[in-house]
């Protein structure tokens, strides 16, 4: 499906969520028809979640098994993984959740055996990038674009090596405008960020999720403040927009 169509379709349905009384319960509405049940998933599948708090969304850490609901957290992970396992019951498919808050990608690494290549998924998802860039404004932290790039590419060869079949969905980090955490600093200092991980994700035949589009095009229809009242982490309607706009790349891998 071309680019322009997706976003017709996205922009329908920010449209319908606008002016219909039932919002979102109208699920015969055409952009719903994406549906993770219009992809054949081989049975047996896992699929790993990983990056910072965006897919952390306060899960609790102690509940690391498949599938278990309280490990899922309560952002765009959980409504994912439900929509998966709904439409898959009989396929065994597992779903792990490994984003922890304030992750930056070094961090990423020095987890990677445990908390990937332990688990052998066939699909990797990953959104990381926000910290990297937030924590040179708010702490000590010294990276920069060029860290960030090298590092992430260095744990992606990683994974390859050890994973040769895996299939990589990378997120794109966002930051919604008008946040109460986004300042000026951002609009110079997060792009590069952006940009390489949109070149990485060519790069290394990854699936690519614009997610800073899905929430500049929803700032048309609602303030940020109903999306992403930070800036950075979605509110419940924000995850649902990262969920539907997961879908559409996973349906390209």
């Amino acid at each position: 499906m071309k680019v322009s169509k997706l976003n017709d379709k996205r922009r329908q349905f920010l449209k319908y969520v606008a002016l219909s009384p039932l919002g979102v319960l109208g699920v015969s509405h055409p952009s719903l028809a994406n549906s993770i049940s219009m992809q054949a998933v081989p049975k047996g599948t896992t699929i790993l979640f990983q990056g910072d708090s965006i897919t952390d969304a306060g899960r609790d850490r102690s509940r690391y098994y498949a599938n278990n609901t309280g490990g899922m957290g309560n952002g765009y992970v959980y409504q994912i993984v439900a929509e998966i396992l709904a439409h898959h019951p009989v396929d065994q498919i597992k779903c792990y959740n490994r984003g922890i808050s304030g992750n930056k990608v070094h961090q990423l690494a020095a987890r990677w055996e445990d908390d990937c290549l332990q688990i052998q998924p066939q699909v990797l998802s990953i959104l990381i990038g926000v910290n990297d860039f937030w924590h040179t404004l708010r702490s000590d932290y010294g990276g920069t674009p060029e860290t960030f790039n090298s590092d992430l590419r260095a744990l992606l060869k990683r994974t390859q090596d050890e994973i040769p079949d895996i299939k990589i969905i990378f997120g794109e980090p966002f930051a919604v405008t008008g946040g109460t955490a986004i300042t000026s600093a951002w609009t110079d200092g997060f792009p590069p960020y952006q940009r390489m991980v949109k070149e990485i994700a060519t790069d290394f035949n990854a699936s690519f999720v614009p997610y800073q589009q899905v929430f500049d095009e929803a700032l048309e229809q609602a303030p940020v403040s109903h999306w992403c009242p930070d800036g950075v982490h979605p509110s419940i309607a924000g995850a649902f927009l990262m969920k539907e706009a997961w879908l559409e790349a996973f349906n390209k891998l």
